[in-house]
């Protein structure tokens, strides 16, 4: 009965929708592509924010040494760089920048400012959450971690203004791959410099007005709760190739209220969509519902500092008694996998997890632990955002773990950046979230769980774990390597800090006249490519 009222009074909003010029209307007129973007950013600071809805915007405004391709993940095409090279280990790596790339300001892009960026993410003061992404380079982590404060001990070596040299701390092929993510991308040291000094958080730079870029979009406005818009960069160095004039976010948090604004022309695509609407989707515009194969996970971190969850015991007990299939099935209903570890299966990685539906297992683990039947357990919260998909989840979670361990769970919702803000300081029992990959190996799931790193949040670690990272990163046979890296997942499993739920689909909805918006795995879709054919 609930999804019919639904979908009647969608109807209704699309039929009285035709009677006026809609928001998409006007902007397929005007060559702005309008998108939903789940919530308010934390910032447009590419070193100091962590989170999908971010890089959506800042892809826009910024590009790397190597750019993204427009339908295929593992293809870099040049970008700040219009060439590059290594030596024969991967060890090392030349990128030639191009000469004709400028700031947004005109100023050239050099590569002293990629040396500046690199040495800004990886300043301790700093104390960027993605600094971990540059620890590829030689020296980069002994430096972000504080043991030396000489940046020129770290392998970024500026051969001459259009030339950058990287020395990795180990044979790095997919490097290239690596540099289009948003924490490899330059920041102008002019513009930085002139709103305070390197390390200092959050500044004015990043402002309407102030904010300078190198991508083929600029920053043209910043309203919060209710937009931020991009326009063309003139000065792109492929500005021949941007047919939009512009791009316009908005951070809508209920999906619910996205998909009514997308039925009434005010969006050209959805961030999401909500599980109860994918089937009258299906059934009523099938050409402009998207279901894709996405590289990500979503799990729950515990605060492994934390009673009772200071227990591998209870951890694992607790991964047990969720019914992953149930969750799908009757919550997420869109085509989404149970997870039995943290890396999803692809590019012939092998996920060795053995997590299962298991409560009779799961009871005696607690009671193993000391909590018979949960009797004596301390209360536990579940921290999760305040978008509504966020608490059915929640509340999904919450009876499973009554049900099968008698647990009571309680569950505490935040916007955005309070969800993250707590998780950073460790203000949480256990919290939910997830993790997309930033480029096609499954390091990108494993590195984050390093001691230190700051993404990983759980306050667990383990030598064996980083003894296997590292000799994998030493091991050159491909697939030698995935089993080494098969064998630290399985002490990450094993251990629990992490209890996965469940590998990602994407679901949205998007209009037929956005096109070159192809199916990609990271879903990392190139502006510079779309069009807008009504």
């Amino acid at each position: 009965m609930l999804r019919h009222l639904v979908a009647s009074g969608l109807l209704i909003l699309s039929l009285v929708s035709c009677q006026k010029q809609t928001q998409v209307e006007r902007a397929n007129e005007e060559g702005i592509l309008i998108l939903g973007n789940s919530n308010e950013p934390k910032g447009l600071d590419p070193h100091l924010v962590s989170g999908v809805l971010e890089s959506n915007i800042l892809h826009s405004l910024f590009e790397g040494l190597c750019s993204l391709h427009p339908s295929d993940d593992g293809t870099a095409l040049p970008g700040a760089a219009e060439r590059w090279e290594s030596n024969d280990d991967f060890t090392v790596w030349t990128f030639h920048l191009r000469p004709e790339g400028v700031w947004s300001d005109g100023y050239p892009v050099t590569a002293g400012d990629f040396a500046f960026a690199y040495e800004r993410i990886l300043s301790p003061k700093l104390a960027a959450q993605y600094a971990s992404m540059l620890y590829f380079i030689k020296g980069a982590e002994a430096f972000n971690r504080g043991e030396t404060d000489d940046f020129s001990s770290v392998g970024v070596e500026i051969v001459d203004d259009f030339t950058l040299r990287l020395h990795m701390r180990g044979p790095i092929p997919f490097l290239p791959e690596i540099t289009k993510h948003y924490t490899w991308y330059p920041v102008p040291k002019h513009a930085v410099l002139r709103h305070g000094s390197m390390d200092d958080r959050f500044t004015d730079w990043t402002k309407p007005g102030n904010l300078v870029s190198n991508g083929p979009f600029t920053l043209k406005s910043w309203r919060v709760t209710h937009h931020i818009e991009v326009e063309k960069n003139p000065r792109y160095w492929d500005a021949g190739r941007v047919t939009l004039n512009g791009i316009r976010f908005l951070p809508i948090g209920n999906t619910y209220t996205e998909t009514r604004m997308f039925l009434d022309g005010q969006l050209h695509a959805t961030y999401t969509i909500p599980p109860e609407m994918i089937e009258y989707a299906r059934e009523r515009m099938p050409e402009m519902l998207r279901q894709e194969a996405y590289v990500g996970t979503t799990f729950l971190r515990c605060n492994t500092e934390r009673a009772p969850l200071d227990k591998p015991g209870v951890r694992r007990a607790l991964a047990l008694a969720i019914d992953r299939e149930s969750l799908i099935e009757n919550v997420l209903q869109g085509g989404q996998k149970p997870a039995t570890g943290i890396v999803p299966p692809f590019g012939g990685y092998d996920p060795p997890g053995d997590l299962a539906f298991e409560p009779e297992k799961a009871r005696e683990l607690l009671a193993a632990s000391g909590y018979e039947n949960a009797r004596g357990l301390p209360s536990i919260e579940l921290l999760t955002t305040d978008r509504d998909v966020s608490r059915r989840i929640a509340e999904a979670l919450q009876a499973m773990w009554k049900q099968h361990l008698d647990l009571e769970v309680r569950i505490v919702q935040r916007e955005w950046t309070t969800y993250l803000q707590r998780q950073q300081d460790g203000d949480y029992d256990i919290a939910y979230g997830g993790w997309i990959g930033d480029y096609l190996d499954p390091t990108t799931f494993l590195e984050m769980w390093k001691k230190g790193d700051g993404n990983n949040n759980t306050n667990w670690s383990s030598p064996e774990y980083e003894a296997l990272l590292a000799k994998a990163e030493l091991t050159a046979d491909p697939d030698a390597r995935y089993q080494v890296l098969a064998e630290a997942e399985r002490v990450l499993i094993g251990e629990t800090p992490i209890l996965p739920l469940y590998w990602y689909t994407t679901n949205y909805l998007i209009r037929p006249e956005v096109k070159h918006w192809n199916p990609l795995l990271l879903n990392h879709h190139p502006y510079k490519f779309i069009r807008l054919e009504p």
